[in-house]
């Protein structure tokens, strides 16, 4: 049987693919990168720095209209961060019509995302293509130990039936900007986060965590693959799935 994706339908799949690689960094990290995640993530975690979670980021717009729901897996070791994403169960009102069967097509829909500040890289890992995108990143410690937080309590709610404190905090880097995010701390999970949310412009960013179990996870899950092909630049990644999407149809 034919591949059934056109060359243009194909190129927009692995945009989607790309870009959501570190889709969700962003909203957690802000503009400063993958570095910059790690160091803010860690630090809203206080002492919980080993952990897995099943989550879910929800995106909503200026009239608090949904945008994008996008379940995970989260990992959390000391700094290092693992996000396994499935694309195909990501709803999305901006993605383009098909792209999310694209890409399941294409056998690129599950993505995982490593820091690994300790390498100073991060990876993005195709799981069914064996496929991967290293990215170098900056020494982040002296921003994450210059990092303050402020926390101020706005009372107490129920969230995913945890008892939580509802807290304010304000996240100050070594330049003097802040961060405000909104924390639900759970008081029966060792202060944990169950839901974090946070604003970009006129959107709202909602994280929440599930079946959070506070064990400390394999420290293999955030080391790179050794028998996955590793390309430097997205460029080179897309050139070399379409290369290899394109060729595997012709012989069909």
């Amino acid at each position: 049987m034919r591949l059934s994706l056109r060359e243009p339908e194909l190129k927009l799949a692995l945009v989607v693919l790309l870009l959501s690689g570190f889709g969700v960094s962003a909203q957690i990290g802000g503009p400063a990168g993958p570095a910059g995640m790690t160091a803010a993530v860690t630090k809203l975690f206080g002492d919980n720095r080993a952990f897995t979670s099943k989550s879910e980021v929800q995106l909503l717009d200026s009239s608090q209209k949904e945008i994008a729901l996008m379940p995970m897996n989260f990992s959390l070791l000391d700094k290092n961060i693992r996000v396994e994403m499935d694309l195909s169960q990501v709803k999305n009102r901006e993605m383009p019509p098909g792209a999310a069967e694209s890409l399941k097509q294409m056998g690129m829909a599950r993505v995982v995302s490593i820091i690994n500040p300790g390498k100073k890289a991060a990876y993005v890992l195709y799981p069914d293509q064996k496929m991967m995108l290293t990215i170098a990143v900056t020494n982040e410690e002296p921003t994450e130990a210059s990092a303050k937080l402020e926390r101020t309590p706005l009372g107490n709610e129920t969230v995913e039936g945890h008892p939580c404190v509802k807290n304010k905090v304000l996240l100050a880097g070594e330049g003097g900007e802040k961060v405000e995010v909104t924390m639900w701390n759970a008081s029966d999970l060792k202060d944990f986060p169950v839901q974090i949310q946070t604003k970009e412009r006129e959107n709202t960013s909602i994280m929440k965590f599930k079946q959070v179990q506070l064990t400390r996870p394999e420290a293999s899950l955030f080391e790179p693959p050794s028998d996955y092909t590793q390309y430097t630049s997205q460029q080179e990644l897309m050139q070399a799935i379409l290369k290899k999407m394109t060729s595997g149809a012709d012989k069909k």
